[in-house]
Parts: structure tokens; C-alpha cells; sequence
């Protein structure tokens, strides 16, 4: 079964299907204010009308080759692509306008690839135990991991206000109640609507909320950046790839444990790894911090692309997705009718090992793509937000449209995208909300069967019989209490 999934994985088509996601990838992330859960998003909708493998080269090319093209214009024009890029950007555009800009990009790439296979390595190491260990999951702790990840996820992305983070979510957990209930069937919060029995998809709420409303952010400013005429050598010397592969592994571990906390992300993963290796950088390398360090590059670009693997774990083996990008191919997923959880690996035999073969290919793609853009595409990185942010705004339309063809989801996505913007203003992280709507089905359904289950038996009894749920439950009590009364 690997074999035939290496060997299909390794058809020129499917090659160069990956090759085409691995370029808009880069192109995308370089482009600033353009993140990674935006390009996943809006490129969802090309994929609709691709096969399941098609589809699965490419949004993974995406989300690869994205994740690092941030690092272009943080270095060289010192606009970050990508939020996870901001630490490059501290330490690699000092070195640019010091003529340095092209070896600072070649060990941002190394560090990436390094970072990938750390992330990759450690994902295909874990899934089995993992999901050896989610088929002991039943009802009541499918509930409780359901709103462990809402909750970790607010307390992560909203800094020292998380119960803003928890309003997020809370709000997604609402919007995921729209419908018919999927145990009675009776209609709820739907007004009367007939077309709100389906349900909001989460989509076009995606595609709004990290789309439109980005657009809607980034169109009023103004900031042009000029762009270095020489950044000398991209390819950096084998001595500095040695000197820094300890760096590499730590940073890139600490990538793939962030990734796999739902909703931390990148961003969170590379500012962390960067954190640490400040402090066990010696002190002459210390001094260099701020002002142009390898080895900060080095963490950081290592730990934000080690992400990607991390976010996988819980994405597969439980269907929750590790970040905002990773819900975004849950969604890709969904489309082609593929459920991911426990049982991911008995329903769809041999795709696991599809995605693991994707991934590897993605990766070298990127490193060889990621050289070889980095100078001649260079002007393409400062087009003008007014001739970018309409084009955009064309893809948000086209994607919200295409994901199942109803002019609905269009409205959906406008409206998403108008109270993501309002959210943002007020300081309302959004990648909470996108959770809330996604694991919102899950927690219900799951919460209101064990109730029917616990009916008539003791508390006692139900701990007892649930070890994991009552293990869950305390993790539960104590995020919401290390989220209110330790930040406060």
C-alpha cells in the first residue's frame, strides 16, 4: 500500500500539480499583507473541480510553499508576508541593507526545509499512537476535547485578553448551531429561512473572515518599501548549515509541539522559538540580535515551518485542526467527501500515507522553487495594493461561489468578512470563531448522546467508566482558570 501511494504520489501530473501550488505559494506569502489561512482559503476554490489526489498535492503545495514565501519581502523590503514572518524580518532586513540579503534568505530556506522534515519526521512517528489513542475517545471526551480546543485556542491567539478569544469562539460555536439539528432534526436559530436549514458552511465563513476582511484592513494603507538592486549570494556555505543544525532541531521540535495545540499557529510557534533561542544563544551571538543574527533567522524560520507537520496531528487523527491554515485543507478534505478522526486511516486506507508522500514532495519543491525565485520575481512582490486588493477580492467571490455553487455562500462570505473586520478592530482574534465553527457540530452532537447515555447513573460511575473524559475535563477547568485568574 506505501508503495502504490509513493508511486502514485510520483506521476508527473500530480508532480507538477504540486510544483503549480508550491509557486503560488511562495508568490502569495511574498506578496504582503497575503497570509498563509488567506491563500489556503481562496485557492479551496479551485480545487473543487480537482480529484481527491489532485486537490491534495496542491493545497498542501500551498500551504507549504506560503508558509515560507513571508520570508521574502520581511527580508528585503522589511514587510512581513506572513505574520510568522515578523521575527525573520527583525533579524533579516538589517542584513539586507547591509548587502546580505541573499545569504539571510538561503539560511531562511535551509532553516525551512530543515524545519519541514523535523515536522514531517515527527508527524509520521506520532500518528499511529495517536490514533491508536483517539479510538478509546467516546461521546463525553469528544465533547470535552471539542471545547478544550476552542478554549486553548482563545487563550493562545488573544495574548493577555483571552476571554476575547473565548467570545470568538463562542461566536463560531453559535453560527455552527444554525440548522437542523442533526439528532431530532428540528430547525434551530433559522427564522423562518428555509435556506438556513442547510446550515452555514464553514467556507465561505473561512474565506470572509481571513479574506475580505484583510482586504478590508490593508486597502486604506499606504507603504511603499523600495527594494534592494543586489542581495548578493542566495546559496549559504555547508559550514553554516552545520554550524546552526543544532539550533534547527530545537526550534523545529518546538514548531511541531506548538502546531499540534489547536489554533496556535505559526505565528506563535516562530515568536516563541525565536524567544528561546535568544536566551540560549551565547553571549556574542546574543549581541547580534536586532541587528542581524543567522542563527535568529534559523529559529525562527525552522519552528514556523516545522508548524505545518504539527498542525497535522490533531487535524488527521481527531478532526481538530491545529490551525487556522490546517482547517482550511480540513475543509479541502470535506469537499471530497474525505472524514478525518480515528477512524481516518480505516475509512480511506493508504491516503495517510499520500499525505506523508505530499508533504516530502511539497518540501523539496519548495527548497529548489524558493531559490530559484528569490531573484528574478523580485518586482512582483511590491505591486501596488490598489491593483492587488481587487484581484483578490475576485478570488473571494469565485471561491466562496465555487465551494458548492450557491449564490448563499457568497453573502455568507461578504458577511463574514465585514464582522472578521469589525472583530479585528476591536482587537477579537478570528481563528477562534473558524474553530468554534468547526468542532461546534462535533461538541453538540457528542455532548447531547452522552447526556443520553449518563441518564440515571451516577457521577461516580461515569468517572470511572471515562479515566480519559475525567482527565480531559480537569485540562478543561484549568484552561479557563489559567486564562482568568493567573494573565489577570
Amino acid at each position: 500500500m506505501i508503495l502504490d501511494q509513493l508511486a502514485l504520489a510520483l506521476t508527473p501530473y500530480l508532480l507538477f500539480v504540486c510544483l503549480v501550488g508550491t509557486t503560488l505559494g511562495i508568490l502569495w506569502g511574498a506578496m504582503p499583507a497575503l497570509s498563509t489561512t488567506m491563500a489556503m482559503a481562496l485557492l479551496i476554490g479551485l480545487s473543487t473541480g480537482m480529484s481527491q489526489d489532485v486537490a491534495i498535492m496542491f493545497i498542501l503545495g500551498v500551504f507549504t510553499g506560503s508558509v515560507f514565501g513571508g520570508t521574502i519581502t520581511a527580508v528585503l523590503i522589511n514587510i512581513p508576508g506572513t505574520p510568522d514572518a515578523v521575527p525573520t524580518m527583525i533579524e533579516g532586513h538589517p542584513l539586507a541593507r547591509r548587502g546580505e540579503g541573499g545569504l539571510a534568505l538561503g539560511t531562511a530556506i535551509a532553516a525551512s526545509f530543515m524545519g519541514n522534515w523535523i515536522g514531517i519526521l515527527l508527524l509520521i512517528a506520532f500518528i499511529p499512537l495517536i490514533l491508536k489513542l483517539a479510538l478509546q475517545f467516546r461521546s463525553w471526551e469528544m465533547f470535552l476535547l471539542s471545547t478544550w480546543g476552542i478554549a486553548i485556542c482563545g487563550t493562545m491567539t488573544s495574548g493577555k485578553r483571552p476571554l476575547k478569544g473565548w467570545i470568538s469562539g463562542w461566536i463560531g460555536l453559535m453560527v455552527s448551531f444554525i440548522g437542523l439539528d442533526s439528532i431530532h432534526g428540528v430547525p434551530r436559530y433559522t427564522f423562518g429561512v428555509g435556506i438556513l436549514e442547510d446550515g452555514i458552511s464553514y467556507v465561505p465563513v473561512l474565506i470572509g473572515l481571513f479574506g475580505l476582511a484583510e482586504i478590508l484592513r490593508v486597502l486604506p494603507q499606504r507603504n511603499p518599501a523600495g527594494i534592494p538592486e543586489k542581495v548578493g549570494r542566495v546559496v549559504p556555505p555547508l559550514r553554516t548549515l552545520v554550524k546552526y543544525f543544532r539550533v534547527s532541531l530545537r526550534s523545529g521540535l518546538i514548531g511541531t509541539i506548538i502546531g499540534a495545540i489547536p489554533g496556535a499557529g505559526a505565528n506563535v510557534a516562530s515568536f516563541l522559538s525565536y524567544d528561546i533561542g535568544r536566551r540560549r544563544a551565547s553571549p556574542e551571538e546574543r549581541a547580534k540580535w536586532g541587528t542581524g543574527s543567522y542563527e535568529a533567522i534559523v529559529c525562527s524560520e525552522a519552528a514556523s515551518n516545522a508548524n505545518i507537520g504539527g498542525s497535522m496531528l490533531p487535524t488527521l487523527t481527531l478532526g481538530i485542526p491545529g490551525s487556522a491554515a490546517a482547517a482550511a485543507f480540513l475543509a479541502a478534505l470535506e469537499l471530497k467527501n474525505v472524514v478525518v478522526g480515528p477512524m481516518f486511516q480505516i475509512e480511506n486506507p493508504g491516503l495517510i500515507y499520500f499525505i506523508y508522500f505530499a508533504l516530502i514532495i511539497a518540501n523539496f519543491l519548495m527548497y529548489g522553487m524558493a531559490i530559484v525565485l528569490v531573484k528574478p520575481c523580485i518586482k512582483l512582490f511590491s505591486l501596488p495594493q490598489a491593483l492587488l486588493m481587487p484581484i483578490i477580492l475576485l478570488i473571494c467571490v469565485l471561491g466562496a461561489y465555487a465551494a458548492s455553487l450557491s449564490y448563499f455562500d457568497v453573502y455568507v462570505m461578504l458577511t463574514a468578512g465585514v464582522v472578521g473586520y469589525v472583530l479585528r478592530r476591536f482587537g477579537y482574534p478570528l481563528a477562534p470563531m473558524v474553530l468554534g465553527i468547526i468542532l461546534g457540530p462535533l461538541a453538540d452532537e457528542n455532548l447531547r448522546r452522552a447526556l443520553l447515555l449518563f441518564e440515571g447513573r451516577s457521577i461516580w460511575n461515569i468517572i470511572v467508566d471515562h479515566p480519559i473524559g475525567a482527565l480531559l475535563l480537569v485540562v478543561v477547568l484549568y484552561t479557563f482558570y489559567d486564562g482568568i485568574f493567573r494573565r489577570r
